[in-house]
């Protein structure tokens, strides 16, 4: 019997399990995937909104201004790069400058620092953006994060402290008994005494088994394009365009691995799971980036990849016990991010104000930072080479990423299991060639680490083998 079950190990489920194992409790986090952070959380934007946007009195608002303050220190103590580079908001007519002041009403009834820029301050600022900006809304406190290893990092820290983590469990029916929640997976059955529904996309179908309280999400799928990290000024702050109902339209953003992501498109779609790009879309967004832009550096885009967010009914957060000791964290759309830590701080304290949880006495809030070669100077990087000759071998010639740190990542507390597990925490494969060099080095490597065969390797989801077999079986 656990105390708490966490279903889902996104960004969300990933903080409340963080902040909860700071208490004597047996917290169980289940997974539907082969590792945390593979939905939403791991296919967004990576930005720590300031705030000026969500509608005042919202959920979205309390939490994004709240989350946004509390990110420096949660980096901080988790080793995970965070960079404050602040936002522009661009306007390009007289009718967009009128909404720019309307946002700046906005910031100032959500207690958000703005300013608005003139043409020429934006255009120092900015040099490769478009000539026709006639003002922009500028938020000093947005910033940058790697969402998946910052993902990673959270859960990494809760499992520090006394969390499980199971992967591979998908969760396909919960029963209420008197005082307690039966949940049952593809293989396996558990029992807890509270349920956190934190499971994305999937949210509305948990609760609907379980609650009376009945409501539904609509997934919206948003697509963007990767590009090179080709020039390390090409845009200096988020640039995001004039606000719609649908979102915060199309943005461009450095990243903290010095890319550059423009994106999402905005589309209501019927299947939960459908993440693919199309040439269309790609190109409505590459038409709505140039008009932030000077040019559009098209021979610099790499990739495409598309993410789903859960939209609900009123387009607010959902964090509530919709029934006794089952509690919802649903709808978590964009900021959801941003908010993350602070939706964790709320479900803490709406477990605290019922239940008498007792603080442990070892809690450590830290998490050791991984080598990173290209991070380290020449002196720190011979060192190392002296000690393991691994960490000068070159696997990744594009992100400069050797077999050493490869080795470290397949033996960190999460252990990823598939190529793009890999890729995802240190980068093999993310650069321009896309694993054309090494993906079979990496192949090898986790074959080798696991003792598998090169064909039992898979790129990303169970089944998804890159070799189809040893010569003698094909």
């Amino acid at each position: 019997m656990f105390d708490i079950i966490i279903i889902g190990a996104g960004v969300i489920g990933s903080a409340i399990a963080r902040i909860l194992s700071k208490y004597q409790l047996n917290i169980l986090v289940l997974e539907k995937e082969n590792d945390v952070g593979d939905g939403a959380s791991g296919a967004n934007s990576g930005i720590i909104h300031s705030g000026y946007d969500p509608l005042p009195g919202t959920k979205k608002a309390y939490l994004n201004v709240l989350g946004n303050k509390l990110y420096s220190k949660i980096c901080e103590e988790l080793n995970v790069k965070m960079r404050t580079i602040g936002s522009l908001t661009i306007a390009t007519t007289k009718e967009e400058v009128e909404v720019i002041h309307s946002l700046a009403r906005r910031a100032d009834d959500n207690s958000v620092k703005v300013k608005i820029l003139n043409r020429d301050t934006i255009l120092k600022l900015e040099p490769n953006i478009t000539e026709k900006v006639l003002c922009a809304l500028y938020a000093p406190s947005c910033g940058i994060v790697d969402p998946f290893n910052l993902t990673i990092a959270l859960m990494e820290n809760a499992i520090m402290n006394g969390v499980k983590l199971l992967l591979n469990q998908e969760v396909i029916d919960i029963i209420k008994k008197e005082d307690y929640f039966i949940v049952k997976t593809k293989s396996e059955i558990y029992r807890s005494k509270i349920i956190i529904n934190a499971s994305g996309v999937n949210c509305d179908d948990l609760n609907n088994k379980i609650n009376h309280q009945k409501f539904t999400l609509t997934p919206r799928r948003g697509e963007y394009l990767v590009l090179d990290h080709f020039d390390n000024h090409f845009i200096n702050h988020v640039l995001f365009s004039i606000p719609t109902a649908k979102g915060k339209g199309v943005l461009i953003t450095p990243t903290t691995s010095n890319n550059y992501l423009i994106g999402p498109s905005s589309e209501d779609i019927d299947d939960k799971e459908s993440k693919e790009t199309s040439n269309e879309v790609i190109q409505e967004v590459i038409n709505k980036a140039m008009k932030l832009l000077r040019y559009f550096p098209k021979q610099e885009v790499i990739r495409t990849f598309s993410g789903i967010r859960a939209i609900s009914s009123n387009d607010d957060f959902i964090i509530e016990e919709t029934s006794p000791n089952f509690i919802n964290v649903a709808g978590i759309s964009s900021p959801g991010l941003a908010a993350a830590p602070a939706i964790a701080q709320t479900v803490e304290k709406l477990l605290i104000s019922k239940e008498k949880f007792i603080e442990k006495d070892y809690y450590n809030p830290y998490r050791n930072k991984q080598i990173m070669i290209n991070e380290l100077s020449i002196n720190e990087k011979n060192q190392l080479f002296l000690k393991n000759h691994l960490y000068g071998k070159i696997i990744c010639r594009c992100e400069k990423v050797t077999e050493g740190e490869i080795r470290d990542c397949l033996h960190s507390i999460i252990p990823p299991t598939t190529l793009k597990g890999v890729k995802k925490r240190i980068r093999p494969g993310a650069g321009r060639c896309l694993g054309t060099f090494c993906e079979k080095e990496v192949m090898r490597i986790i074959a080798d680490y696991y003792q598998i065969k090169p064909h039992e390797v898979n790129y990303h989801q169970n089944g998804s083998y890159i070799i189809l077999g040893e010569d003698h079986d094909i």
